[in-house]
């Protein structure tokens, strides 16, 4: 197996200049790494590892490691994920985590423990859906969606961090404790909030910028008092067709596995499921001797 089959860079605009067209080839599926690879390029984004796996000089999956250790990945075969073990294990390098479809996060991970002894943990499973013909919800709540103001952010700060208490997002958590709102997963979202005919927010749904022709919707949160009315099928709709007017092509979601709720209601509104994602996290033993990234 030719490990040098991977190339790896510091630089995200060489990263892009190379393998942006293989990364738009397929949005839906590259949703993840699109928004991440272009958090990377903002000033102060830190120093990372990215790479592009080339046959014959066609780029064929991309890989990226943020300075917070997360590794991200494009589909692979497991013979390609273990040339990428290797030869990030003979660089010295260390990843706290590694998110990608659930059968290359998998492979990954087996490969990174026979390298390094590193013990993977998966602590992230969930379904990709992608928007088919959106499908407005029936019946549909009294109201409107309107884009949150900027003298809503406290209540859009609150409402991610209930959101993140509910799913176990320790991480998010302390970002938003500490103040640092803007390096949350959620600081560059564009929110929405269902709102009563009387104006009262009920429901909120986020969206990411379009990149490569993609939104992801995330998150879509509704406190307890107000579940139970369709007002998160509202609200998702309502962003869902927003995206679409805005020029998206693909339009995408992540659902928990373990929420029916969410599951139906999506597929309601037309969301297709498209595949299944995981993360492992890696405990490593003080025998690796890696240099962490970042």
């Amino acid at each position: 197996m030719l490990t040098d089959h991977w190339h790896l860079t510091p630089d995200v605009e060489d990263l892009l200049t190379r393998a942006g067209d293989f990364l738009r080839s397929r949005p839906a599926l590259h949703t993840t790494p699109l928004t991440d690879i272009e958090k990377l390029r903002l000033p102060g984004a830190g120093p990372s590892v990215l790479g592009r796996l080339e046959t014959g000089g066609e780029v064929r999956a991309v890989c990226y490691l943020t300075p917070r250790g997360r590794l991200g990945v494009t589909p692979l075969t497991a013979d390609d994920a273990g040339a990428l073990a290797a030869r990030l294990a003979a660089d010295g390098h260390s990843p706290a985590q590694v998110v990608a479809d659930r059968d290359t996060a998998g492979a990954f991970a087996s490969a990174w423990r026979e390298h390094t002894g590193a013990t993977p943990e998966l602590f992230w499973h969930t379904h990709l859906y992608r928007l088919g013909t959106l499908t407005p919800p029936r019946p549909h709540p009294e109201g409107r969606a309107q884009v949150a103001g900027a003298a809503e952010r406290d209540l859009v700060v609150a409402w991610c961090r209930e959101f993140c208490v509910e799913v176990g997002e320790q991480p998010s958590i302390n970002l938003i404790d500490a103040g640092d709102w803007t390096r949350s997963r959620f600081g560059d979202r564009h929110f929405t909030f269902w709102r009563t005919p009387d104006g009262t927010p009920v429901s909120m749904a986020a969206v990411t910028s379009v990149t490569g022709g993609m939104v992801r919707v995330d998150p879509v949160y509704t406190p307890a008092r107000h579940r139970g009315h369709g007002n998160a099928g509202a609200v998702t709709a309502a962003v869902s067709r927003a995206a679409l007017h805005a020029g998206a092509t693909d339009v995408v979601l992540f659902a928990d596995p373990a929420n029916p709720t969410s599951n139906a209601l999506y597929q309601r509104l037309g969301y297709v499921r498209l595949t299944d994602c995981a993360g492992y996290r890696f405990a490593y033993d003080v025998a690796y001797d890696g240099q962490a990234a970042g």
